[in-house]
């Protein structure tokens, strides 16, 4: 025990992997803030709103009008110091905190690589990702080491080992292995894509995808820890991540992982990809072979830190299962279901009617929707009950401010599931005023009608 804790957690390792993956993670973050900001996206999604569904907890964390293009331009400056590593530690804890703010800001919003950001964000305050080929080393020489404690680089490798084994797990389901589902549904939209769009309207393909999709996610990070077969999976990587940035709108996201996966190669790339950067700088490289080790301390910081460290990855662990305290099918309820890498698993969609009733005389009338959301906050509300009961809140404080009294909110919602026929999904005789949120189960959310099989 003692010697695989030395090889994986205190064990010199050269620093060069992870001074790369700060390069480039700094990188594509900067380029996806400008992206985010050049397509209009700041103003479309977080100024036009006049309501924002918030997170259970964080509902404090609001767009803060026009001063809302300072969080991302911080955000943005932020991600360009991490990637020439200058003043490392606060770039990398401003651009966690402005990002994840980002993030909070409106759950309409949520995909998983945007929780992805931030944990990994969040793990990188504790990494001395500055500690070689970095302005920070250049100009603080104590500041410089060629070798890092293993755990430095491990602990990246783990992180993204996570989330595509869990994504993996989450794929071993009825819906996904046995019906081919959301994948046979998707996939034949697809058909004006060069080469593969005639393809993807054969039920034999849309099986294949879903299959190898499950297998790829679990296999994935065994493939790149193994030596022999790492460039094969690296090949991987970039065939599917490519494929899935083809055939779904997911950002940047498929390029932030194929950057990352360079983690697992050996020093040696790392190195050669760091001397064509020293060659195009026209930055002298004969410095950073220092020999210099940072040492695995045993004083109380490092004992706080790596707790912290360890605290950090037996959640990730752990949360993604939370909704095994829940009753009903996870799909339909969908409580537990964020933040637990279940990835592109499902085809939502439904419609909800919201009924304003005066609770003394009886008097009432619908909501039209349109008056207080987009169109993409409408469409996300309509088949997740925690966005049904906070907008029912919110009308109620709504119409009492314009001075109706005793007021009531009632739902009348359907939602179809992975191409079922689509059931009533509230209670429509619930009052929904009179429920609060919280981490209890919804007892107003129907029964599932059917049953999907899996972990």
């Amino acid at each position: 025990m003692a010697s695989i804790i030395n090889k994986l957690i205190k064990a010199p390792v050269e620093a060069a992997p992870l001074a790369v993956f700060r390069i480039l993670f700094g990188l594509m973050m900067f380029m996806g803030i400008v992206r985010f900001w050049s397509y209009g996206w700041i103003e479309k999604l977080y100024l036009e709103p006049k309501f924002h569904f918030s997170f259970y907890g964080f509902e404090w964390v609001k767009p803060i009008g026009g001063y809302t293009y300072i969080i991302f331009l911080v955000c943005g400056l932020s991600a360009l110091l991490i990637s020439i590593g200058y003043k490392y530690r606060i770039a990398i804890i401003i651009f966690f905190l402005s990002f994840t703010y980002i993030e909070l800001m409106d759950k309409t919003t949520y995909l998983n690589h945007y929780y992805f950001i931030s944990i990994l964000s969040f793990l990188m305050v504790f990494l001395p990702a500055n500690a070689y080929f970095s302005v920070d080393a250049m100009k603080n020489p104590q500041k410089a080491f060629q070798y890092i404690p293993a755990w430095s680089i491990n602990s990246i490798k783990l992180i993204l080992g996570i989330v595509y084994f869990y994504a993996g797990l989450a794929k071993l389901n009825s819906d996904w292995l046995l019906k081919a589902m959301p994948l046979k549904i998707w996939l034949p939209s697809k058909f004006d894509i060069p080469f593969l769009g005639n393809m993807l309207s054969l039920e034999w393909v849309q099986y294949a995808f879903s299959w190898l999709g499950a297998g790829y996610d679990l296999a994935i990070p065994f493939l790149l820890l193994y030596k022999k077969t790492r460039s094969y999976a690296f090949v991987l990587v970039v065939v599917f991540h490519v494929l899935t940035r083809v055939l779904f709108p997911i950002g940047m996201f498929p390029y932030i992982m194929i950057i990352s996966t360079l983690i697992f190669f050996d020093a040696t790339l790392h190195k050669n990809i760091i001397k064509v950067l020293c060659r195009v700088l026209k930055i002298a490289d004969n410095k950073l072979e220092n020999g210099k080790s940072l040492v695995f301390d045993s004083n109380l910081i490092s004992h706080l830190k790596m707790m912290v460290v360890g605290l950090f990855f037996a959640f990730q662990l752990v949360f993604p299962f939370r909704y095994l305290a829940y009753p009903g099918e996870l799909f339909w309820t969908e409580e537990g279901y964020r933040f637990s890498w279940r990835v592109m698993l499902m085809e939502k969609s439904g419609y909800a009617q919201f009924k304003i009733v005066d609770g003394e005389t009886g008097i009432w009338f619908y909501v039209d929707n349109a008056d207080f959301l987009t169109p993409f906050q409408e469409k996300q509300m309509a088949f997740q009950p925690d966005f049904i009961l906070e907008y029912a809140h919110y009308l109620k404080e709504h119409f009492e401010k314009d001075g109706h009294k005793h007021i009531q909110v009632f739902v009348d919602s359907r939602v179809a599931l992975n191409g079922r026929l689509s059931t009533t999904f509230v209670n429509p005789n619930i009052d929904l005023t009179q429920e609060k949120e919280s981490f209890a189960h919804k007892n107003w959310i129907t029964p599932f009608k059917d049953e999907i099989k899996g972990i």
